[in-house]
């Protein structure tokens, strides 16, 4: 293997030069080549990341013995596609979240990984925050007790022009469908609150999420039997505070985290995020492969988001509770 990990990024949309400018900043990565059917867009991201290689065919590129790592950046409905590709080829691959917008081709892309011997990680950025990390810790310690309740509020704001920006976004062939890390059996979705899912196992969950209003931030609170926990952002910084109202707000990175820049909020401008995110969990790649690991989150793992939305929809549909 070479001295560093050579990456190339398949699709150069909104959400590409976030992976690019993470494996340039990274010193044990190198970025090799940028593929799009756009060719434009291709050569923006090469110009401005300094990346050699330019393709219009992705599968062209995935011959090169130079590339280790794959980043998926593609339409949320491709991303299965790009990875078995990539899979087949004997490439490493980090998917942008969603993993993809269906069961059936989930399964197909873990599977193709799996079988491959290659690593399946999945971008969920907001999973490295300190107050994100934080309040797993409590959960995962069993601090709240037995889970009652968990909130989640994402009332994102993305413009009419954002969504015509690209004619796959909003679609249920290229967008369909999470925060169900902490808390979430069951749900049961009605056709007035499509965007609620309520668990009736251990406790209930409620997620509040809008593409339409204007929101700055994003907020979770978790619950056990009188224990809270409340994690959010605000004006970029991560707060957390503990069932005895202790508050810490982190700017940056903490000591399970590298060095990196302080997260801002996308909450009304999906370009508007750091890298330090995609960084860390491009640095966690690097290192699954060279440990021979699975990645900090897994395809089984980033799955279970898509599948929670999937069962919410179902439930809407048929009026009826769905087990997970």
């Amino acid at each position: 293997m070479a001295d560093k990990m050579r990456f190339a990024i398949v699709g150069a949309g909104v959400i590409a030069p976030f992976h690019a400018k993470a494996v340039a900043l990274h010193p044990d990565a190198e970025l090799v080549a940028v593929a799009d059917i756009e060719k434009d867009k291709a050569e923006r991201l090469s110009e401005t990341h300094g990346i050699p290689l330019v393709y219009t065919d992705y599968e062209q590129m995935l011959k090169r013995d130079d590339i280790d790592v794959i980043c998926a950046a593609v339409p949320s409905g491709l991303h299965h596609e790009v990875a078995i590709a990539a899979a087949q080829a004997g490439k490493h691959v980090l998917c942008e979240k969603p993993l993809d917008i269906a069961s059936e081709p989930m399964t197909r892309m873990i599977d193709a990984c799996r079988q491959s011997g290659v690593k399946l990680g999945c971008v969920f950025q907001r999973r490295v925050m300190p107050a994100s990390i934080a309040a797993k810790k409590a959960v995962t310690e069993g601090k709240l007790g037995k889970l009652v309740l968990g909130d989640a509020y994402l009332k994102y704001y993305r413009s009419p022009d954002y969504y015509r920006s690209a004619g796959w976004r909003g679609t249920w062939a290229m967008d369909g469908a999470g925060r169900r890390r902490c808390i979430g059996v069951r749900v049961f979705g009605s056709p007035a609150s499509r965007h609620r899912g309520r668990g009736y196992g251990g406790g209930r969950a409620e997620i509040q999420k809008r593409g339409f209003r204007r929101h700055s931030g994003h907020d979770f609170r978790i619950s056990g039997a009188g224990n809270p926990v409340r994690a959010s952002r605000r004006e970029g910084h991560d707060h957390f505070r503990d069932s005895g109202f202790k508050q810490w707000s982190f700017a940056g990175s903490d000591e399970e985290m590298p060095e990196a820049e302080g997260m801002v909020n996308s909450g009304s401008d999906p370009a508007n995020i750091a890298g330090d995110g995609h960084y860390i969990l491009v640095d966690d790649m690097i290192k699954a492969v060279r440990e021979n690991r699975d990645p900090l989150i897994t395809g089984e793992e980033a799955r279970k988001a898509v599948d929670l939305i999937l069962a919410i929809y179902e439930s809407s549909r048929t009026g009826k509770e769905v087990v997970l």
